[in-house]
């Protein structure tokens, strides 16, 4: 019976780790991730060195930090614009007349028919890749799908009494979508905005593990993974788990956050 409630704060704490190792332990950490030390390559991990050191004798622990603040810094603003991007086109459709309904929801239906990871790797490899640039992009393909759940759920809330009455007492538009509709769809919002930020961390992993997402110097949660795995065959576990576990930690922390916002509201045992 308690197990919703013990998935939702194991999501939340998971999620607080992820920040603090993302946004707080990099400056609580003093080791420059960047600095080579030819004389200590490849070393397991110790006292000294608790995470060890890559093929260049770079401190792993440090480089794992900058990689989630790298990570971090692009994938939460990259949430945030397909959250609002979503939400305004789906309230637009939603309370647009007919007409204008069908021709937004035609052009949505092309966006959802694109393949993400190619459309991904199509555009990354045409701009110049910075943060900028890598919110815009991810901010740009995550999108569409919240736009579909916020225009049905603007529907499906449009033919009850209250929405009636206002706009019968003469209530625009965007005073319904911000008065009334935004606090009845709330719960729909923020479930799904949780799932959208673990869905722009593995984004943003995939394109850093294939070389298009944040670039070197600067290396993110993908770039460790890609780089580990490429030397693989010296088998460097300790290259190998942390950023994986870290992307993975995400993705599970948005999840059961997600899932228990959803039981939680939506009456689930």
């Amino acid at each position: 019976m308690n197990r919703p409630r013990g998935n939702f704060a194991v999501g939340l704490a998971l999620g607080g780790i992820i920040l603090f190792l993302g946004f707080i332990a990099p400056f609580l950490y003093p080791a420059d991730p960047y600095a080579i030390h030819p004389a200590y390559v490849l070393q397991a991990p110790s006292l000294a060195l608790p995470l060890g050191t890559d093929e260049l004798g770079r401190d792993n622990l440090a480089l794992v930090l900058s990689g989630g603040f790298a990570t971090l810094v692009v994938a939460l603003p990259a949430a945030a614009l397909a959250f609002a991007t979503g939400l305004a086109y789906g309230l637009l459709a939603g309370l647009a007349p007919a007409w204008l309904d069908k021709i937004l929801m035609r052009l949505l239906d092309v966006f959802l028919a694109l393949p993400s990871l190619i459309v991904l790797l199509f555009f990354a490899s045409l701009i110049t890749l910075n943060n900028t640039s890598l919110i815009l992009l991810l901010g740009f393909i995550s999108w569409p799908g919240l736009a579909r759940l916020v225009r049905n759920e603007t529907l499906a809330q449009r033919g009850r009494d209250f929405i009636l009455a206002a706009e019968q007492a003469g209530a625009g538009r965007f005073y319904l979508a911000r008065v009334h509709l935004l606090r009845v769809i709330a719960p729909v919002l923020v479930v799904n905005g949780t799932f959208m930020v673990g869905d722009t961390i593995f984004a943003l992993s995939a394109l850093s593990f294939l070389g298009l997402g944040v670039q070197p110097p600067k290396v993110s949660w993908g770039s460790l993974l890609e780089s580990a795995l490429n030397i693989i065959a010296l088998d460097p576990w300790w290259l190998i788990l942390p950023p994986g576990l870290l992307v993975f930690g995400s993705l599970l922390a948005a999840s059961l956050t997600g899932q228990g916002l959803l039981r939680r509201w939506g009456g689930g045992r």
